[in-house]
């Protein structure tokens, strides 16, 4: 096993990465070979394993690399795709779940990963780690492929919660910021509202209110803001950062992974056409896997809890080795870049920022009325 971590997650020159084995559609196994290859491309990270402790070390045993780097924690109870999160906070004490939380909360681990029910989830790291001051309501950040330099753009909520007001919007857009700052090294990242057009007059209520709430703030909080940008920006080069409601992140994060499968599935027919269009497909291999490589959601794997007291990494349930590998890689970019603290100094700062204007207008307020 590793030594202990302190309090700041790492242990012997180590970050370490707390998962959750259970969860998953393909099982613990699955989770394993995901820290193991993880493990193999970088000697700075460690783990805590939470599961069924005999069957995690049978499953590690057989992995060469990660002897020494995992501390197992037995837990006898998993929480299933079925279980109601309400269920879960009340009754999920002895679930891997709760425990890899719980090492993000003590300061044993600088992240959790984990493939399991993504409402439990939330609603555990809602409970165990809390909202950072200033944030209403957390939401889910993912990377969507781009033709931007960095290969891909930040879009949140992608599902957290259905709604958003344009307070929630302003929130997102600071940690949607702050996040591809630290996890993409954009110095000056580029924000975008999502619209139904770029133009002022459309849209509901809420995002015109949130327009003008981002517009006001991006200069303090150091992002540019674009305006509103539409459904074909959020693969495009007119942003870094988009942001919307959960409901509508979700949609719009489901048909790109189906867009992407079916563009796939597409090309390898059409290679398979005719002997001409096979011996095509040999001669273009190299670009085939680059660009395979590129559309592949398994590599992008990961959607990032923003707003709580911690890292928190939403792996896919159905997600292999390299999804498992991808969504770690994240969460140790994240802890070793101090996101967590920085997402905190910025959300801070800027509701302190909010406070004083909103003192400032009502004190013009008050002084308009008493001259009257």
């Amino acid at each position: 096993m590793t030594a202990q971590p302190d309090q700041t997650g790492t242990a012997t020159g180590k970050i370490i990465i707390s998962v959750d084995a259970m969860g998953g559609d393909a099982g613990p196994s699955v989770v394993v070979a995901g820290i193991a290859n993880s493990a193999e491309k970088n000697p700075e990270l460690g783990f805590i394993l939470h599961g069924p402790e005999e069957t995690l070390r049978d499953l590690v045993a057989k992995r060469r690399v990660l002897d020494g780097r995992v501390v197992f924690r037995d837990c006898p109870d998993v929480v299933t795709m079925e279980d109601k999160p309400s269920q879960v906070v009340r009754n999920g004490k002895n679930t891997s779940m709760w425990s890899t939380l719980e090492s993000v909360r003590s300061g044993e681990a600088a992240g959790a990963v984990s493939c399991g029910n993504t409402g439990a989830l939330m609603a555990l790291s809602m409970l165990r780690l809390r909202r950072l001051p200033g944030v209403t309501r957390p939401a889910i950040a993912i990377l969507f492929p781009s033709r931007n330099p960095q290969g891909f753009n930040v879009l949140l909520d992608a599902g957290a919660d259905i709604r958003a007001d344009a307070p929630d919007l302003l929130q997102y857009a600071l940690m949607g910021a702050s996040y591809a700052r630290n996890g993409m090294q954009l110095a000056r990242p580029r924000v975008g509202l999502l619209n139904v057009g770029t133009e002022e007059h459309k849209g509901r209520a809420e995002l015109k209110e949130a327009q003008a709430l981002i517009a006001q703030y991006a200069e303090p909080a150091n992002f540019e803001f674009v305006g509103f940008v539409e459904g074909s920006d959020i693969p495009g080069t007119r942003c870094d950062v988009i942001v919307t409601d959960g409901f509508t992140g979700n949609v719009a994060i489901k048909t790109g992974e189906g867009t992407a499968r079916m563009i796939a599935s597409q090309l390898r027919e059409a290679f398979q056409y005719s002997l001409l269009s096979r011996l095509a497909s040999v001669l273009a291999v190299t670009s085939l896997r680059r660009l395979s490589k590129r559309i592949d959601p398994r590599r992008v794997n990961g959607g990032v809890f923003l707003g709580l007291n911690g890292t928190v990494i939403k792996s896919h349930g159905s997600a292999d080795a390299t999804g498992v590998s991808a969504a770690i890689k994240l969460a140790f970019t994240l802890a070793r870049s101090g996101f967590a603290e920085r997402l905190a100094a910025r959300v801070a700062s800027v509701a302190e920022l909010t406070q004083d204007v909103a003192t400032v207008a009502e004190a013009a307020t008050n002084k308009e009325q008493e001259s009257n």
